[in-house]
């Protein structure tokens, strides 16, 4: 059967019709934050099949499997690619209504030109026709992002990373820029010593330096601040379950550093002063450079206890938390900007309860400085689908100025994920074109096809000062 994916697809009026291919679909791509490896685009990896390129790591898609009963062997397992792929196809059609459903036909239809519905019956036919297209430069890891016209993408990366395929990928001028982002996560997690003791090892060995006191410790990681500004790096990223903002001082902040080097654990109280201390230190440091900073908020980590065990991180058992964020946000964004040392900040929200929480909260610490400083991000992870997106984005309408958001990302692993980014566009002139044909916005397509563009490219190009042209 044909894929129901279509021109207009989710375009329900001719203005959306007109705004989606006039406006909104010729504009090319950054992606400001994403996990893709880097080692695999210096390299221009060649993926030997489809499953390699669409199933390897993706744990959106594992989830899915397990619901319908498919053994892990088949998800993280020792099946053979074929058998992965089957079982995955098998899914695909009990997938209906969760985004997993529109992002596969997407992605099929966009890279390898596949329109039709993937089930058991088509799988052999789609996995051979699709695994000989990855073979041709076109479908090696640069051309596919060339395909969506990315013009530029931000890796995560830690502070003791080498970033020796940034620089291979800069010496080589690659298309799209590939630059890295700086993410500490590592850096402050303090409540597990072992983990922590390990971690301050590698940073002395990366900046080869001997980190005896929470001083030492500050001024190596501020070298690799330093280091991976010189590799052009223009953001930072952090992936907590809230943000920290307890008081503390550096006198108590050295004291818990050196009881955990003693191989003592913290108590709660002083995980939260060494993360609240921490944390404002990595911001004045992004302040100083004239960074973006990101806030991943809300996610509850590893809940399978058992799987994590076996299978590690990032392997599926994750879901939206209940944490309280307002206060101490508050508390955290509050405190830069009374130093006027707040850098432009993007909030992201996991659990939508958090939705107007963000909405207003950033209208606070909008001085008049930068258009938009303090931004809220797009919907993230469990939100970035078609309910998610839209009351993302009536909420910042509702509460600030959509047309100064920065956009969509993809915050993935796959280098086929992109469509993500036609699918929120088309979504976004929906939004618009709906409310031009029913009279709530004017018929001007000069006002609403530029703030499309702008939502799309401009805004994001001008906030990160990419100075990429259109």
């Amino acid at each position: 059967m044909k894929s129901f994916i279509h021109e207009d697809f989710l375009l329900y009026s001719k203005s959306a019709q007109r705004l989606y291919h006039e406006y909104a679909a010729p504009m090319p791509i950054i992606d400001y934050h994403n996990h893709l490896p880097p080692d695999q685009m210096a390299a221009n990896h060649v993926f030997a099949n489809l499953t390699q390129v669409w199933l390897y790591g993706d744990h959106y898609k594992w989830r899915a499997m397990r619901t319908c009963g498919v053994p892990e062997e088949y998800c993280t397992g020792q099946a053979s690619d074929y058998d992965k792929f089957l079982a995955w196809a098998k899914t695909v059609p009990y997938t209906v209504r969760n985004p997993l459903y529109h992002w596969t036909h997407l992605e099929l239809l966009r890279y390898f030109r596949v329109d039709e519905l993937l089930d058991a019956s088509t799988a052999p036919a789609i996995y051979e026709q699709c695994s000989q297209k990855l073979q041709s430069p076109s479908h090696h890891t640069m051309g596919l992002l060339q395909q969506m016209h990315v013009r530029l993408l931000c890796t995560t990366d830690d502070p003791v990373d080498s970033l020796e395929y940034h620089r291979e990928l800069k010496a080589g001028g690659s298309t799209p820029r590939v630059l890295p982002a700086f993410r500490p996560d590592k850096a402050m997690a303090i409540e597990n010593t072992q983990g922590f003791n390990d971690y301050v090892g590698r940073v002395e060995s990366v900046c080869n330096a001997n980190i005896s006191s929470l001083d030492d410790y500050l001024e190596a990681l501020k070298s690799r601040h330093d280091f991976f500004a010189a590799q052009g790096c223009k953001v930072s990223d952090h992936g907590l379950e809230q943000v920290y903002a307890a008081s503390f001082t550096h006198a108590e902040v050295a004291a818990i550093f050196g009881k955990v080097r003693s191989g003592e654990h913290a108590t709660p109280a002083e995980v939260e002063k060494f993360k609240s201390a921490m944390l404002l230190w990595f911001a004045e440091w992004d302040w100083e450079k004239g960074w973006v900073q990101q806030f991943h908020l809300g996610a509850l980590r590893n809940n399978n206890t058992r799987r994590l065990r076996e299978l590690g991180p990032d392997t599926g058992w994750d879901s939206i938390g209940d944490f309280s964020q307002a206060a101490a946000l508050s508390r955290f964004l509050g405190r830069l900007d009374d130093q006027n040392k707040l850098a432009k900040t993007i909030l992201y929200n996991l659990n939508p309860a958090d939705n107007e929480v963000m909405a207003t909260m950033i209208g606070n610490f909008n001085d008049g400085s930068v258009a938009a400083k303090v931004q809220w991000g797009s919907a993230w992870w469990f939100l970035d689908q078609k309910d998610g997106m839209t009351r993302q984005l009536n909420a910042l309408s509702n509460m600030g100025l959509v047309s100064q958001f920065v956009g969509m990302l993809t915050d993935s692993r796959s280098f086929l994920s992109f469509p993500r980014h036609e699918y929120f566009r088309r979504i976004l002139c929906n939004l618009f074109g709906e409310e031009m044909d029913k009279g709530e916005l004017p018929m001007d397509y000069g006002l609403i096809g530029g703030i499309i563009r702008d939502i799309c490219f401009n805004n994001a190009n001008r906030y990160f000062g990419f100075n990429l042209p259109e």
